[in-house]
């Protein structure tokens, strides 16, 4: 089970690698869109066929949903995957601000010394 959720992170973390993946899932944060809807700002650098790609990406790693309703292919954000990457990074988000706590402490420790250093330095300038 490990490597399928490994696998499915991996596909969750190639999607977002990429910039117009991002924009499109920006966009569908506002609310579901359709194709032609989701395209409308990327036309001017890239083909539908282009961006149809993006879509298939996100749909694979899940970060989206399409349906079929008659004529029209609405697409939606899938919150679900975005928290399971979200859950998985939590982890690492703890232990640099733990890191970053600890650093804080030790330099604390260290800014008498350096102050004095300073005023050092600043008197042999004069």
């Amino acid at each position: 089970m490990k490597n399928l959720v490994q696998d499915h992170l991996s596909q969750t973390f190639s999607a977002l690698a990429d910039p117009t993946r991002r924009a499109i899932l920006a966009q569908l944060a506002k609310g579901e869109a359709s194709v032609s809807d989701i395209a409308k700002p990327f036309l001017k650098d890239m083909s539908l066929p282009g961006l149809t790609k993006h879509l298939k990406v996100l749909e694979k790693a899940g970060l989206i949903t399409k349906t079929r309703e008659k004529q029209w292919r609405p697409c939606k954000l899938n919150g679900a995957a975005l928290k399971d990457a979200a859950n998985w990074m939590e982890q690492y988000r703890a232990f640099w601000e733990e890191s970053f706590d600890r650093l804080e402490e030790y330099l604390k420790t260290m800014a008498p010394k350096v102050k004095s250093k300073g005023k050092k330095n600043d008197r042999k300038k004069k």
